[in-house]
């Protein structure tokens, strides 16, 4: 499929105005530029909300690593008194 070239893109630029005329052109593109931007917004809140809590979590939200406990008393060894 061949693309318009350099004579055919100026005449389909002048029938363009021909039909919409110059000042309506535009107020066309602006609407077509707000048009996207909302439809760009909207997309982005959709993805947000598909979004788990769980994948908003960081490395820092993580709880850390507890410190190791100290070994148990054992019973086999006699407790010492201090005096």
């Amino acid at each position: 499929m061949n693309l318009p070239g350099g004579w055919e893109l100026i005449l389909v630029v002048l029938v363009i105005m021909v039909l919409f005329g110059a000042k309506r052109l535009p107020d066309a593109s602006r609407s077509l530029g707000r048009s996207l931007r909302i439809f760009k917004a909207e997309t982005k809140g959709l993805r947000d909300d598909d979004r788990t809590p769980d994948d908003d979590r960081t490395v820092a939200d993580t709880p850390a690593a507890s410190p190791p406990l100290p070994p148990a008393a054992t019973t086999d060894q006699p407790q010492q008194r201090q005096p």
